[in-house]
């Protein structure tokens, strides 16, 4: 009798645990590093991206940089940023152990894009309703939802000025500017209300990662790229 059929098979209840171990293991590890799902908690990313849609989002873009003018990102909240509905999580047993091995989306997280980066001034808007970063007015086109007046938040006007943006950080808007809880909603117009200078801005150790792909409905299947809207945006000018 050779060797190998000398030795023993393994009962099929330990092969069995031992290929859900490794597959839970591996899932784990590509949702630390590589790919995690998500789904969009409300409507401030439309058109292109509606309530529960489901999407994943790559990190290896931010091993070794930051996140970049015009990309899509997902972060944690940086703190109220979310109304409780919309951070809560999956709720059933199975949902929430699947949540944390990337397999399914999670709560908790926002979904906009990125205006400025550290260093940059934003500023809205032009005579022509555009909103401009560094001086330069951004040419946004159809991924956002066109309003009336201008491309800026319409809660309380079209003329506010963000910036520079402080290291480490990025200023971040939803596609649907007039309905979207983001660094523009989070502006310090009133200091004597409780509103604190900085809190408009993210911090990038927040940030999870970059959205790759919109993967449900399958209907709405599509690649999320980042836009030229950006490309003509100048390097901000040095402190001082």
């Amino acid at each position: 009798m050779g060797e190998g059929q000398a030795r023993r098979r393994r009962p099929f209840w330990q092969e069995t645990l031992i290929l859900v171990v490794v597959a839970v293991a591996l899932a784990i590890l590509i949702k630390i590093f590589l790919v995690q799902a998500f789904y969009i908690p409300s409507e401030s990313m439309e058109p292109g991206l509606v309530k529960n849609d489901r999407i994943l989002v790559e990190k290896p873009s931010y091993w070794s940089g930051g996140p970049e003018r015009g990309d899509v990102i997902v972060f944690e909240d940086p703190g109220g940023w979310l109304d409780p509905d919309e951070a809560k999580g999956p709720t059933s047993l199975l949902a929430r152990g699947m949540s944390h091995i990337g397999l399914y989306p999670t709560g908790g997280h926002l979904v906009k894009r990125v205006i400025g980066v550290a260093g940059d001034v934003i500023v809205c808007c032009d005579d022509r309703g555009r909103i401009s970063v560094n001086g330069q007015p951004l040419r946004e086109g159809g991924y956002i939802v066109e309003q009336d007046t201008c491309n800026g938040p319409m809660v309380e006007s079209c003329h506010w000025r963000a910036g520079p943006v402080p290291a480490g950080h990025v200023f971040v808007m939803g596609d649907n500017r007039h309905n979207s809880r983001d660094s523009s909603a989070h502006l310090c117009k009133a200091p004597y209300l409780g509103c604190r200078k900085g809190e408009e801005y993210v911090d990038t150790d927040l940030v999870v990662g970059k959205v790759m792909v919109l993967v449900w409905p399958h209907d709405h299947f599509t690649w999320i790229e980042t836009p030229d809207s950006f490309d003509d945006v100048p390097d901000p000018k040095p402190a001082g």
